[in-house]
């Protein structure tokens, strides 16, 4: 009997179902094992792999240190299907929660179905060569996730993965009918640097400066990155610029809530990050296409990420809050037309105290976390490709709410205005 054959019979009559692998050793990775092990009662068995197995070492020295549970460690190329395949029939996981780079996303899902075990993530797939963002690729995966009798959970971060929750619990508990979805993410941190991204400087610079895109009567509508801007005054942060963007959730929510006519995200940036953010352009250093320097080839953002800060490193000067939530406008259940704001203020101080990481990992790890108790405890179930629209907000807006991103619900005067 081969290796998978061994493991999936050993699944079939094992009790340990909260075994869970999670591949990436980021913030986002920290902050999500740290909540798993102090949520030792669903997460009885945690393996933080990576290509880099010393950064996971690191990690687990920081969770036994915060929480006396000890977590298990190894070192994996998520690009390799099989060497992907080989530690999940090692490790023996019920899931394999993907808190790596979204290039990998499509050969872990491979690895997840050779081996016969759950999915979950936090973003969707991109190819490396081509900053494109969409969920074709992971929706492709429906039949043969289904056939197999698993379950594949996408997007379990704070956007995409709280703000489709946000909307599904306001359609379920406010709305008869929802019109217009605002996204408003704000990060009012301040970390002391010159120039730093507070999540992989790669992927935020790709996702910054590919062209906006929203949703109007089902159609998407085009406009130049970093084009439209608004002010808005943040709880707890104060007014600031934000921009039109494109996000994953946007297209997830317009193929699952159809019903809402206009779907739109907008992200907040400083002057300080948007003028260095031009410079790079201009000179060329945000480019995703290969360059030879001294005959070796380089990409040079990639090159870029590896000058700046790392992300987890901030944690330790970043001050301030973050402020992300959900604007709708629609036809209340009472039968009148209504605006709600659903949002979540969250401290990056705080965060670091409970983690060692800032707010941003802190919002997303969080999330992650409680993705992954909701597949393990059964509370989210299904057979196939699952964004998180399409499941009972209610069990996950309740750990928010018990393990550190409380939100809350107030209703405004109007829509807005823009």
């Amino acid at each position: 009997m081969g290796a998978f054959a061994r493991f999936r019979a050993a699944q079939s009559g094992s009790s340990e179902l909260s075994k869970v692998l999670v591949i990436g050793a980021g913030g986002v990775g920290s902050v999500a094992v740290h909540k798993m092990a102090m949520n030792s009662d669903i997460f009885t068995d945690i393996t933080l792999a990576s290509r880099r197995v010393a950064k996971c070492d690191a990690i687990a020295e920081s969770v036994k240190e915060r929480t006396g549970v000890t977590i298990k460690t190894a070192q994996v190329d998520a690009d390799d299907v099989e060497a992907t395949a080989a530690l999940i029939a090692q490790v023996q996981p019920k899931l394999v929660v993907n808190l790596a780079l979204p290039y990998q996303d499509l050969s872990i899902m491979d690895a997840c179905l050779k081996t016969g075990v759950h999915y979950m993530d936090t973003a969707n797939y991109e190819p490396r060569d081509d900053a494109h963002f969409e969920y074709s690729w992971q929706w492709a995966y429906q039949e043969r996730f289904k056939e197999a009798g698993l379950m594949a959970l996408l997007g379990s971060g704070f956007d995409p993965g709280v703000t489709s929750v946000f909307a599904t619990y306001l359609k379920k508990h406010y709305f008869e009918r929802i019109d217009t979805l605002d996204i408003l993410d704000c990060n009012g941190g301040d970390h002391g640097q010159h120039f730093a991204t507070n999540f992989n400087p790669e992927i935020n610079i790709r996702e910054v400066t590919a062209p906006a895109r929203h949703y109007e009567n089902n159609e998407i509508v085009t406009t130049p990155p970093l084009s439209t801007k608004q002010s808005f005054d943040f709880e707890g942060v104060g007014p600031k610029n934000m921009y039109l963007m494109y996000h994953e959730e946007l297209e997830s929510l317009n193929k699952h809530l159809p019903e809402i006519k206009r779907i739109r995200f907008w992200m907040t940036f400083g002057d300080a990050y948007l003028k260095h953010l031009e410079v790079l352009q201009n000179v060329g250093m945000t480019r995703i296409d290969p360059v030879i320097y001294n005959g070796v080839e380089i990409i040079p953002l990639q090159f870029l990420k590896a000058v700046l800060p790392e992300p987890a490193s901030l944690g330790a000067t970043t001050k301030g809050k973050t402020n992300i939530g959900d604007i709708a406008t629609g036809i209340a259940q009472d039968g009148s037309a209504k605006t709600f704001y659903i949002y979540n203020i969250c401290d990056h101080e705080d965060a670091y105290a409970e983690t060692g990481n800032q707010a941003v990992s802190y919002t997303t790890g969080v999330p992650a976390m409680i993705g992954a108790a909701m597949v393990l405890t059964g509370a989210w179930a299904g057979e196939g490709v699952f964004n998180m629209e399409q499941m009972d907000p209610d069990p996950f807006m309740d750990m928010l709410n018990k393990h550190g991103l409380p939100w809350q619900v107030k209703e405004l005067d109007g829509p807005l205005d823009f």
